[in-house]
């Protein structure tokens, strides 16, 4: 009978300390964020597939699902694909927490506080002649959300990196509806997972089923394919544009999943992204200069002359030559070292580039030039220089590639290489940035976004905030006045949008000339406008409906409201203010015959002030002490 409880005894303590052990492995592949609401677990499923989840207050965020890379097939024959027979090696974890100061930003402190997974993983498949190779894939948990990526080590020996596809799935809890766009200059659409049957750009906004927001985006991808995400039954499945080949040490970009219990959080907590790039390259960075921009539309010397002084009576900081100033862009003949006018554009061809960069300069104001891509291709080596000879401020890239590792990596060397010259950079078109300006800050903003240019209603303009300005600055371009027949927004809408829409180059009045804003006052806003900020919250707001967004710049604070194509009345208040001191307000917003009406009062931190906004309206508002 001993013998017999003694063999029941020794069975349920072997299971004991056996099930004491696999959850002490769970744990070890386990992280948490600082605060503890967010974690990642990791797990290998089945035929030993790398498995993740994603909980945020034990609510699911990103149910269990499939992770890794996929082997080129048409490459090295004998490379394992990273997505199934693969065991774990090690674990280790580390903390961070530090702040750093950016050059500029929306935010002038920025906290980086996470906890640090890093799972090194092997294949199990044996091969002759072949060593079973390690990658690792490394987690952050920050409170703001979660972040990993694959890493291929230096180990016993070089490995070649080979990537077809990369195998990250999300499968989200049932129900959950996500905002989508099939291009970084695409209008945005609310669906399920089962009815996009397109490519979806990041970021993607999700609007979980158990109350919970999410975002899916991408950080430092500046030498590897583009990531879209595909539907496929009941989750979303990597789609990169195209191969890639490197050799170890080699990491990818950063999946990103941010995680708020309010979508307005989101957009406070971007500062995620540049986080996850490593710091400034620039030493010396005195030449870099954020500000307002306006466009010069007559590529003629008496209308550039009369652009700078606009420039100076309105505190514009450039002024802007756009396609055209060296010919036809898409002109084999065209030659980006000379001026020489498109007869399109002016048929006099009597723009004086070097007099009127020295006229700017005297005024105090620089000059930015646009190169279209095949010049940028073409003649990067020697225009950079000549630029810098000529005294140019900055260098405006269109109609670029964007997608492939190729081109990935070929518009980040070329950012490099300007930052060489002192140039600054705006990126057009399809580029989406991914926090490089972190890394190489003469990279002020880029497109990748349907602004003015395209003409877009309100209800695009307030899903925006909560989905493209997570990734980072826009330029917007925006537009202004009466003779912009084909603006569908109001003109509270128009000043607004320049407050909630970031970029540390602001172009303004876009498709306009001086001649044209004769009533000063309607612009007054956006001479005293800061294009970057000491601290950045966004009160209110759900994407499609409304957003307000509240920023500081030293001791003065500019908030802006708007609307969707629906009339609303909306509250602001302003227990964002210092309690006990007074301050000015300036109110712009809609007559509603088409004007703005400015209304200056007294407030402090305990007042409201009511609207009621017309359909595709706004206010804005600048506060002085």
């Amino acid at each position: 009978m001993n013998s017999f409880l003694n063999k029941i005894a020794f069975f349920f303590g072997a299971l004991l300390v056996f099930s004491s052990l696999r959850a002490s492995a769970q744990d070890s592949l386990r992280v948490s964020s600082p605060n503890g609401n967010l974690t990642f677990q990791f797990s290998t499923q089945g035929d030993g597939v790398p498995t993740y989840e994603i909980r945020y207050k034990d609510k699911p965020v990103i149910m269990p699902s499939g992770m890794g890379l996929l082997n080129n097939p048409n490459g090295y024959a004998t490379a394992p694909n990273w997505n199934k027979k693969m065991v774990v090696k090690k674990v280790a974890l580390q903390n961070v927490n530090t702040t750093w100061k950016p050059m500029y930003g929306e935010r002038e402190l920025i906290p980086d506080h996470y906890h640090e997974l890093t799972i090194t993983i092997q294949d199990t498949i044996k091969v002759k002649g072949r060593e079973k190779g390690e990658m690792q894939v490394i987690v952050r948990a920050y409170d703001e959300g979660i972040a990993f990526r694959y890493f291929f080590p230096e180990s016993t020996r070089t490995q070649v990196i080979e990537i077809g596809q990369e195998d990250t799935h999300f499968r989200l809890p049932p129900n959950s509806q996500f905002f989508s766009t099939e291009h970084a200059q695409g209008r945005y659409e609310l669906c399920a997972p089962e009815e996009w049957q397109k490519g979806a750009e990041l970021p993607l906004t999700i609007q979980l089923s158990n109350g919970l927001w999410a975002s899916i985006l991408h950080a430092q991808q500046t030498h590897f394919p583009r990531l879209r995400l595909r539907s496929a039954k009941d989750e979303l499945v990597s789609n990169l544009y195209g191969e890639i080949v490197g050799t170890s040490p080699f990491g990818t970009p950063w999946r990103v999943v941010m995680v708020a219990e309010k979508p307005t959080q989101l957009l406070e907590n971007n500062y995620l992204i540049l986080n996850l790039n490593p710091p400034s390259q620039i030493k010396e960075a005195g030449w870099i200069r954020p500000g307002r921009v306006m466009r010069e539309t007559t590529l003629s010397t008496d209308g550039a002359r009369k652009l700078v002084d606009f420039a100076v009576e309105q505190n514009l900081d450039f002024i802007h030559f756009d396609a055209g100033w060296y010919g036809h862009e898409y002109e084999q003949v065209s030659d980006a070292s000379k001026v020489n006018v498109d007869p399109r554009r002016n048929p006099v061809n009597d723009l004086d580039m070097p007099a009127i960069i020295r006229y700017a300069k005297e005024k105090g104001k620089g000059v930015i030039l646009y190169v279209n891509h095949r010049a940028l291709e073409n003649q990067l080596d020697s225009i950079f220089p000549l630029y810098e000879k000529w005294g140019v401020a900055g260098v405006k890239f269109g109609f670029v590639h964007s997608g492939s590792h190729y081109w990935t990596a070929w518009m980040h060397e070329a950012v490099k290489k300007a930052a060489q010259y002192h140039l600054m950079v705006d990126i057009h078109d399809e580029y989406m940035p991914t926090g490089f300006s972190r890394t190489y800050p003469n990279l002020m903003t880029q497109e990748g976004v349907s602004g003015n240019e395209e003409f877009p209603d309100a209800t695009h303009n307030t899903i925006l905030p909560f989905t493209r300005f997570l990734a980072g600055a826009a330029d917007y371009t925006y537009c202004f006045g009466d003779q912009v027949a084909r603006l569908k927004n109001t003109k509270a809408h128009q000043l607004a949008l320049s407050v909630i829409n970031y970029s540390p180059w602001q172009y303004l009045y876009w498709y306009g000339k001086p001649e044209h804003y004769t009533n000063r006052e309607e612009i007054e806003l956006w001479k005293t406008l800061p294009t970057t900020w000491n601290e950045t919250r966004v009160p209110e707001g759900m994407p499609g409906e409304y957003i307000t967004v509240a920023r500081r710049h030293g001791k003065e604070w500019y908030l802006g409201a708007v609307t969707n194509n629906l009339a609303r009345s909306l509250t602001l208040e302003f227990d964002f203010l210092p309690k006990g001191k007074k301050y000015t307000i300036d109110i712009y917003e809609d007559t509603g015959e088409g004007g703005i009406r400015k209304t200056t009062k007294t407030i402090q931190s305990t007042d409201k002030l009511h609207f009621a906004l017309l359909p595709k309206g706004g206010v804005a508002v600048r506060l002085r002490e």
